[in-house]
């Protein structure tokens, strides 16, 4: 079973490893799709701190990620779609491109079961707060 989840990950910290944690446990493949700069430079209104040829690496080194893709520009789903996961597991506080996404995805053709993950620590390893702080995030 094939479990997806998607993200900027720049700096991995000990909430993205919780994310891979959970998304393991649900399946035993899992494939994570990186952000492309240009995407979170439009959804941040900022650049990632890594590049991201140096964030792919960095999660495709994490030992409990099979896979690590970047994502499309353009039109985002159309790298889940060509995965076609079993399971989508989308962050406890991710809200950028997941409105009606469970129906956009089944007009595709393609019907994963959308889940969310559990946040870890919030208050210590959310990203943004890490990125304002100088750590990881």
């Amino acid at each position: 079973m094939t479990v997806l989840v998607t993200g900027t990950f720049d700096g991995l910290h000990p909430g993205h490893e919780d994310l891979f944690r959970q998304a393991k446990a649900l399946g035993d493949r899992l494939v994570v799709v990186v952000a492309r700069d240009k995407t979170v430079q439009a959804v941040k209104h900022r650049m990632p701190r890594m590049g991201e040829v140096a964030r792919l690496q960095a999660v495709a080194a994490h030992p409990l990620v099979d896979l690590a893709v970047l994502g499309k520009e353009g039109d985002k789903l159309q790298v889940i779609t060509e995965i076609d996961p079993d399971i989508l597991l989308l962050g406890y506080d991710q809200a950028v491109f997941t409105d009606a996404l469970e129906e956009r995805l089944a007009a595709r053709g393609i019907a994963p079961r959308v889940l969310r993950a559990e946040p870890f620590q919030p208050e210590r390893y959310k990203s943004s707060l890490l990125y304002e702080s100088g750590e990881n995030g």
